[in-house]
């Protein structure tokens, strides 16, 4: 059956998503199973001996051959060093890209109609242009880029919002951005104002305040098993804080659990502990969605929601303080970690399926001495158009594409060697 993908290579982790045409429309996007049991696969790359690249965690990582958080990178001259190789961030990205494409051809036993990508919202004309050269070196000639604030309203659209004007708030493992969006007249969406983010914030710094308080309150017990013991204990409490961050998003305790040469040691957490340690780091990604509603000249009472994307976004006191800040709906989808790539693939059955371009509405005036909304108006400060950047929404039909065909860091592909 003909589909389209879209693909989200996060700072942490990769996911994907088709939707299949059925006649004249499209089904919903399904997410795809990128690795056993789970529609996340981590965005690592790992330098085999034999010159190939596997997707995924290794099994033993000494970091020399292993890298992460790449996609940042991009535009960067100074190349990554692989297993003392240097490769270009946009190179890596292309590849992790390849392999998703080449994944998702073997369970569809066809090729995509159309693919888009998405990418950090404060990406400028140059860093879009580098990536798709790495990408059509690999054969992926017809990948649409989109900013991942993008994909993430047009996800939340699919769902039902139907509001016109709305902030992103997109909360990564390692990186935050937000960003203002708009509905065009084709009823797909834009990005004006300016976006804001850091690539220094993200829910790995939850997950790192909780490990630093189970190092805290176990700091006694770990130094009596010794530094090998301790280091073997430690292995895994990332992993086991990321496991109680989600607990608490549901339940009011939790306990971290620690295995010592002694035996299992547990560390009971609250939720308002928890709130407590990453208050600070939220407060400030707080602070930068106002910065975006602001770019624009706006007011909070010009919007019609805060649109929420990662898997962090589900811990309360992110909708709690963003409430305070904001006094408008705030929407966030059950698998918040697949928004952006669910919304990629809506996008990518607007580029083989553009929608008719709609009148624009009658405008109404705005009601006087404040009582309900008033009109937005047109923004000040609109999204720049760049001479020569590819448009949004390409109005063509995508050929099918060809495959990659294999680069100098060849992909593992077809062997099952992802981790």
């Amino acid at each position: 059956m003909p589909y389209v993908l879209g693909i989200d290579i996060g700072s942490s982790n990769t996911a994907a998503a088709v939707a299949r045409r059925r006649g004249a429309t499209w089904t919903r996007p399904e997410v795809v199973p990128l690795s056993a049991g789970s529609p996340l696969m981590p965005s690592v790359l790992c330098l085999e001996e034999d010159g190939s690249l596997r997707v995924g965690e290794p099994v033993t990582d000494d970091g020399s051959r292993t890298t992460r958080d790449f996609v940042h990178r991009i535009g960067d001259d100074v190349p990554v060093l692989l297993g003392g190789e240097p490769c270009a961030p946009q190179t890596l990205t292309a590849e992790l890209a390849a392999w998703v494409v080449e994944r998702v051809h073997a369970l569809e036993a066809e090729a995509a109609e159309a693919i888009v990508l998405s990418h950090p919202a404060g990406w400028r004309p140059y860093r879009r242009e580098v990536l798709h050269r790495a990408l059509s070196d690999l054969g992926l000639r017809h990948v649409t880029l989109l900013p991942r604030t993008v994909t993430v309203a047009e996800s939340h659209a699919a769902r039902g919002f139907a509001g016109s004007t709305a902030v992103v708030y997109a909360l990564g493992g390692n990186s935050f951005e937000a960003a203002l969006v708009r509905r065009t007249p084709r009823g797909t969406y834009e990005t004006f104002g300016t976006p804001q983010g850091l690539d220094s914030i993200g829910g790995a710094d939850f997950d790192e305040a909780l490990a630093e308080h189970a190092r805290t309150v176990l700091a006694r017990e770990l130094a009596a098993t010794g530094r090998r013991g301790a280091q073997a204990a430690l292995r895994g409490l990332r992993a086991e804080c990321d496991r109680v961050k989600r607990v608490l998003t549901v339940d009011l305790t939790a306990d971290v659990v620690l295995t010592l040469p002694s035996g299992p040691a547990r560390v009971p957490v609250t939720r308002a502990q928890f709130e407590a340690m990453i208050r600070p780091t939220v407060q400030a990604t707080v602070d930068l969605l106002l910065r975006a509603v602001r770019s624009a000249d706006l007011t909070p009472a010009q919007l019609d929601g805060v649109l929420l994307a990662g898997g962090s976004t589900r811990v309360p006191l992110v909708t709690e303080l963003i409430g305070a800040a904001l006094p408008v709906p705030v929407e966030v989808e059950p698998d918040a970690q697949l928004t952006a790539a669910t919304g990629a693939a809506m996008a990518a059955c607007q580029v083989v399926s553009p929608r008719p371009r709609q009148p624009p509405p009658a405008r109404v005036p705005a009601p006087v001495s404040g009582a309900g909304r008033a009109t937005i108006p047109a923004p000040r400060r609109a999204h720049h158009t760049v001479p020569g950047e590819p448009p949004p929404r390409p109005p063509v039909r995508v050929l099918p594409l060809e495959l990659p065909k294999p680069s100098r860091l060849a992909l593992a592909r077809g062997r099952g060697r992802e981790g």
